[in-house]
């Protein structure tokens, strides 16, 4: 097999990775789906995918992480959390990641609220600083996967024309 066949095939599979990964919060999907898009340009030596392009997904990248890292803080503090409350979303969210799908849901709840109780409140309250954590954790999500398309669309059409 030729090297650059190879080369195409790895950066194919990290494309898909970095797409999967998109979805899961705190995780570099959006990174990964830009490395695998650079390493394809490189392969082709920037002939389809221009310079102007890449730099372009770049940016796009940058901001869909700054997104996913100020979302849950968003969604925690527009419900009135302390910084307890985001310290512990940020704690449940990279515990929740060896919990699977349950953990992923539950564990920035939990630690929000585990944060929020731990500053005083009541568990009513704390309850709703969890829910608004996880409500901004799946904005984050959204938009990431949402960005993740646009790169997606923005990369083929560039191998296309």
């Amino acid at each position: 097999m030729e090297w650059t066949v190879l080369w195409y095939v790895i950066a194919g599979i990290i494309i898909a990775a970095g797409f999967v990964g998109s979805v899961v919060p705190n995780l570099p999907g959006i990174p990964v789906l830009f490395g695998g898009m650079l390493l394809a340009a490189w392969v082709g030596h920037f002939q389809k995918i221009a310079v102007w392009v890449i730099v372009l997904l770049g940016v796009l990248a940058a901001f869909s992480v700054l997104l996913d890292f100020l979302a849950g803080t968003w969604g925690a503090k527009k419900y009135g959390a302390s910084a307890a409350a985001v310290w512990g979303a940020l704690a449940g969210t990279v515990v929740g990641l060896f919990f699977g799908i349950p953990g992923l849901i539950l564990g920035p709840f939990l630690g929000a609220m585990t944060g929020q109780l731990a500053s005083g409140s009541r568990v009513g309250d704390a309850a709703r600083v969890g829910v608004g954590t996880w409500i901004g954790l799946l904005l984050g999500t959204v938009v990431k996967l949402a960005v993740a398309c646009m790169m997606l669309g923005m990369f083929v059409l560039a191998l296309l024309v």
